[in-house]
């Protein structure tokens, strides 16, 4: 094992550490039975952002590959050395972890599935925006599909509520509008399980572009006009959902400001090999980040309910077959329920099945597994946090003191 390997297992370990005693500070000082896991949820959630959404702390540094894409080699992450040169883009972990500043730890399994679609199906062996790819597109997207579902088997749509930076960034918007004291606005259970459908359109829509702009190189057969590098599709429709994502936008200025990417030279131009990252910044981003930030003010994690990612993740985890496999799962013990509402008022993404299904796995695909409605219900274990059948979190009776306070 190299010093390099020994060097980011040291990190990993002493940031591990590092989370699990912040963990228990606030598990031990918390009293307050309605504020404990939200504040340890936040705890984890920032303390993820450096690891992820900047990709500080595992490295390696200072080792540029290509300027434009910032200075980490990707050939060189965390998933080349698990999984050899073939798939050099970082882990395929479900949360918004932009591929495009720098910081590629782990990549945005949405991007991975549209660009080794186009334009890199068949990059391997050969070079992808100064990426080595020693494999196919189709091997590289089954180890892409091959990740997203045994980390959503292992906890499901519980990176969206502990991890994913950008739900980090919809919650802050929550706790902006609450120092206002303005309340939040809640669609209509109808219009509410309406957009939840909506991400899987958009997953569609992605996918089937991708493939109609790979046409050539999957089936030999033209769709659409000139996709060469340098051409006109090739340069602005290369990973199509990433032109409007809301995340690319933020992580560019999140990176700037911590001085992460140098802006001068990296986004102050448009031309070259600028359009190879899509654009950093496009005014679709901009917009769209305008709206879905303006959205999360008013609505409890807005683009929580239409993102693809977790849609992805939910369908591999809350559907047939999946989630008879799923180990991370939200139970409910029906004879100790009062239909008291609690559950359905506090959620952010207003899930209605865990107040409404009578009992047992209440688990579905609009469920963060936040732990929002098993802090604030007040009925003595009648919601449980189930991980491969055992028992690691349930609802306490928080209107009454226990007997040690």
């Amino acid at each position: 094992m190299s010093m390099e390997t020994l060097g980011n297992l040291l990190q990993i370990a002493v940031f591990g550490g590092l989370i699990l005693a912040g963990a228990l500070v606030i598990l031990i000082w918390v009293k307050d039975k309605t504020k404990n896991i939200s504040t340890l949820r936040l705890f984890v959630q920032i303390a993820f952002v450096p690891l992820i959404f900047l990709g500080l702390l595992i490295g390696p540094f200072g080792l540029p590959q290509n300027p434009n894409l910032g200075d980490a080699p990707r050939e060189r992450l965390l998933g080349a050395d698990l999984l050899g040169n073939q798939f050099p883009d970082g882990l395929s972990v479900p949360i918004l972890a932009c591929w495009y500043p720098n910081g590629r730890t782990v990549t945005c399994s949405v991007w991975q599935l549209q660009a080794y679609l186009f334009p890199f199906w068949d990059a391997g062996p050969g070079f992808g925006w100064g990426t080595f790819y020693s494999s196919n597109g189709l091997e590289r997207i089954g180890i892409t599909l091959g990740l997203m579902i045994a980390m959503s088997l292992l906890i499901g749509r519980a990176f969206c509520g502990w991890i994913c930076p950008f739900g980090l960034y919809n919650d802050l918007m929550i706790r902006i509008r609450k120092i206002f004291k303005k309340p939040h606005l809640s669609f209509s259970e109808k219009t509410n399980k309406a957009i939840g459908q909506l991400r899987y359109l958009i997953i569609a829509a992605f996918l089937i572009l991708s493939v109609i702009l790979g046409s050539q190189a999957i089936v030999g057969t033209q769709l659409v006009g000139d996709t060469a590098p340098g051409e006109y599709y090739y340069s602005y429709f290369t990973a199509p959902f990433c032109q409007v994502c809301p995340m690319k936008p933020l992580c560019i200025l999140v990176e700037v400001g911590a001085g992460a990417m140098n802006p001068l030279e990296e986004i102050n131009h448009s031309t070259g090999v600028f359009y190879e990252a899509g654009y950093y910044v496009t005014s679709l981003n901009i917009i769209v980040l305008g709206l879905v930030t303006a959205g999360a003010l008013a609505f409890r994690r807005f683009w929580c309910r239409i993102c693809p990612l977790g849609g992805l993740t939910a369908l591999f985890s809350t559907f047939y077959p999946f989630k008879k496999l799923a180990l991370l799962r939200l139970n409910k013990i029906e004879e100790k329920c009062t239909k008291c509402g609690i559950c359905k008022r506090v959620c952010p993404t207003q899930v209605t099945e865990v107040y409404e299904e009578k009992g047992g796995d209440v688990t579905v695909s609009g469920c963060m597994l936040c732990f929002r409605c098993v802090e604030m219900c007040p009925y003595e274990d009648c919601l449980e946090v189930k991980m491969a059948r055992k028992t690691v979190l349930k609802s306490r009776n928080w209107l009454e003191p226990s007997e040690s306070e």
